[in-house]
């Protein structure tokens, strides 16, 4: 097997670990945000400081699981264009 075939297996295995990874995040992130959700509606509901900050951590998770998610479709992206020009290089 050439060099360029063996990269592009290694390529194409990283990408499903990658799209697996970006799902568990996206069901994750799917639940904090509906906990966050709540979190938002209690704080106003009961204006208590522990409820304000529980809202804020609750936020918090959400945009920690969002730029998982961006960072893993960045990746798969980046992955995808070498695939590409790995596979051009199978054609020549």
């Amino acid at each position: 097997m050439r060099l360029t075939e063996r990269r592009l297996l290694n390529v194409n295995d990283e990408i499903l670990r990658l799209r697996r990874e970006e799902e568990l995040a996206e069901g994750e992130l799917g639940f904090h945000r509906h906990l966050a959700d709540d979190a938002i509606r209690d704080a106003v509901v009961s204006d208590l400081p522990i409820d304000r900050a529980d809202a804020r951590d609750t936020a918090k998770d959400v945009a920690r699981l969002q730029a998982a998610v961006e960072s893993a479709r960045e990746k798969i992206r980046r992955l995808e264009a070498k695939r590409d020009r790995l596979l051009g290089h199978l054609q020549d």
